[in-house]
């Protein structure tokens, strides 16, 4: 059984099926399940993560970038459907009379962006092979410690669940991991997918070069502490309702 922060409870089976229509899976859940996202959120700043559940988010380039990437080279048939704009940037009167019709526009350097980073990657022959028999965007739905989280495989094998990953530098990508808290990330993933491997697919979106990272018992560790971190965030401020508006961050230079 599946409870979600708002008390609405679900059989297990049905709430993953559920899962599988984006509109569920980033709307109602997105509000009423935790995450990784929404973990890193709360380890960065609560306050942070209180916005975005009352006042939403907008999209930065970056993610932008890693969803169509993410289409491209695992749910393709998404891509057909975009809304795309012929139009350098997005103050054009071209695309803000898209934006008027459509909920989503894409501009059209955006759509090339990602092709190019979705090309390099489609003709890596160690790509392809992680990628052959394995299923792809993979919802699931579990609690852990008590409370309802989600998550979504990009690759998912019998023996590890795989992402994909842009960076800006392929040489410093272990910096970039423990920055954007992918090691938190994967102790979740592991966890709730039974895995016992993750690994991630990443390309520098400079030189397109590819780079192919396992993950450490040290790194896993790394995240399930951060990951307790953020769960007594999470208590503290928003089960226990401390007043959030008190939250200090202290700290020596």
């Amino acid at each position: 059984m599946i409870t979600l922060l708002n008390g609405d409870t679900y059989a297990t089976e049905e709430i993953i099926g559920m899962a599988y229509d984006d509109n569920f899976y980033y709307g109602i859940l997105g509000k009423n399940a935790l995450s990784s996202s929404a973990l890193k959120m709360l380890l960065k700043s609560p306050k942070t993560y209180r916005n975005v559940l009352n006042y939403g988010s907008t999209e930065s380039s970056a993610l932008v970038l890693g969803k169509l990437l993410h289409w491209m080279v695992l749910e393709p048939h998404k891509i057909k459907k975009l809304n795309v704009v012929e139009a350098t940037t997005k103050n054009t009167k071209a695309y803000k009379e898209a934006k008027k019709e459509h909920q989503e526009v894409y501009l059209r350097k955006e759509i090339n962006e990602a092709e190019r980073l979705a090309d390099a990657l489609l003709r890596n022959e160690a790509v392809l092979k992680l990628l052959n028999k394995a299923e792809f965007e993979i919802p699931e739905i579990q609690m852990l410690d008590g409370l309802p989280f989600r998550a979504k495989a990009d690759i998912l094998r019998d023996d590890c669940i795989i992402d994909i990953k842009s960076t800006q530098d392929l040489n410093s990508f272990r910096y970039s991991a423990d920055k954007f808290g992918y090691d938190l990330q994967a102790y979740i993933y592991q966890r709730m997918f039974k895995r016992d491997k993750c690994s991630f697919i990443v390309v520098d979106k400079n030189s397109t070069d590819i780079g192919i990272f396992e993950t450490s018992d040290e790194f896993i560790a790394r995240g399930e502490d951060k990951f307790k971190q953020a769960i007594s965030n999470y208590r503290y401020f928003f089960q226990e309702e401390n007043d959030l508006d008190q939250y200090v961050l202290r700290g020596v230079l």
